[in-house]
């Protein structure tokens, strides 16, 4: 049975600080690249104090603190202090993403930790930014930006890392307005090459996109060098 907890929690799910969680037993908490924050991430793109979660009468809110690189809620930039439900997703510049796991007053949710710790946002070699639509790959953006479709089917197998995404899923996800109607394998397929053509650009020696005869495509993201 998934563990329960009586405070919100902070858990990172990708960044430098992937893996760690931090209790929100504060009625304040800054996130920052300086020591003196509470939730430090040691990243040039974070400000030395970026934001803050403050607790309010109904709750915990975020707040950007005028950082350079922007602070986003669920993919939207926080402009005023904005409040936090259960699951929310807080991005810190282009480097961190906090998953905010909230609580009930008098009932503690429960919440399997373990999924989020391992969701799809480990930190490997490619790394994407669903909000700014952007792709890296060793550190290395790809630019020109990917197409939508290319984005949208990256975006997929990305956000389900460690399992196989079926032909339909990959239709409903790249051409949703098509609902299946007219998509040939030929044109998967063609996506599948064009996707790891520009992903060898910047790493010729490694695919990616893991062909798995008769189910699907997989990512297939090796971790960071160390």
């Amino acid at each position: 049975m998934p563990p329960k907890i009586d405070v919100p929690v902070l858990i990172a799910q990708s960044g430098p600080v992937a893996g760690q969680r931090w209790p929100l037993n504060k009625d304040e908490l800054t996130i920052g690249r300086g020591p003196e924050c509470d939730i430090v991430i040691p990243d040039r793109q974070v400000s030395r104090v970026h934001a803050r979660l403050r607790r309010g009468e109904s709750g915990f809110e975020v707040e950007d603190l005028g950082s350079k690189n922007g602070t986003h809620l669920n993919g939207t930039p926080v402009l005023d202090p904005r409040p936090l439900q259960d699951g929310d997703l807080i991005q810190v510049a282009l480097v961190a993403r906090l998953v905010f796991v909230g609580f009930d007053s008098t009932v503690p949710l429960k919440v399997d930790l373990k999924r989020v710790l391992t969701g799809p946002l480990v930190q490997g070699r490619l790394r994407l930014d669903s909000a700014a639509r952007r792709v890296w790959v060793d550190d290395r953006e790809v630019d020109p930006p990917l197409s939508v479709p290319q984005f949208r089917f990256l975006e997929l197998l990305y956000q389900h890392a460690g399992q196989v995404c079926t032909r339909e899923q990959v239709i409903e996800s790249v051409w949703p307005e098509a609902a299946g109607a007219g998509i040939s394998e030929q044109a998967i397929d063609a996506l599948v090459r064009r996707l790891r053509d520009r992903l060898s650009e910047l790493d010729p020696a490694h695919p990616y996109v893991a062909t798995v005869r008769g189910h699907g495509f997989r990512l297939d993201n090796p971790p960071k060098a160390s």
